[in-house]
């Protein structure tokens, strides 16, 4: 402490940031390093196709049909589905009984009855809508 000729005592109140600066220098680098970890998901090969982009401030439910040989799986959102419980899942499913509305990711290489199928499924529990992704064509 620095002493005047008066005899006042004068306390420094300035903040060191330094420490600070640190802190926030490691959590932007565990941010970064964590951030590609946070995409998860099914991986399904979308047919490229320029489609308008869906306008919705709510996260839209997505069911995904992924194909496996000569098989295929389900997944609502990011959990998998048995193929002979799609119908009570999606009936029971809260989000849906709101929206009504269903999106469909499914793999290009799939066969048209299997999309069929599934979209004959939803419509019976009760979906009112349904869209289907596609990914952005491949610009040369």
């Amino acid at each position: 402490m620095a002493f005047s000729s008066g005899g006042n005592r004068r306390a420094l109140a300035e903040i060191n940031v330094t420490p600070l600066v640190d802190v926030m220098l490691v959590l932007l680098i565990i941010f970064m390093v964590a951030a590609p970890l946070l995409q998860t998901g099914v991986k399904i090969d979308l047919p490229k196709e320029k489609t308008p982009e869906v306008q919705s401030k709510k996260q839209p439910l997505v069911l995904a049909i992924q194909k496996v040989g000569d098989d295929y799986k389900l997944y609502l959102g990011d959990t998998e589905i048995p193929k002979n419980e799609l119908g009570e899942k999606l009936s029971t499913n809260m989000k849906l009984k709101q929206d009504r509305t269903l999106y469909i990711r499914a793999d290009q290489s799939l066969k048209y009855g299997v999309v069929i199928q599934v979209m004959s499924l939803a419509q019976a529990a009760g979906v009112e809508s349904i869209g289907m992704i596609t990914a952005p064509p491949e610009v040369p």
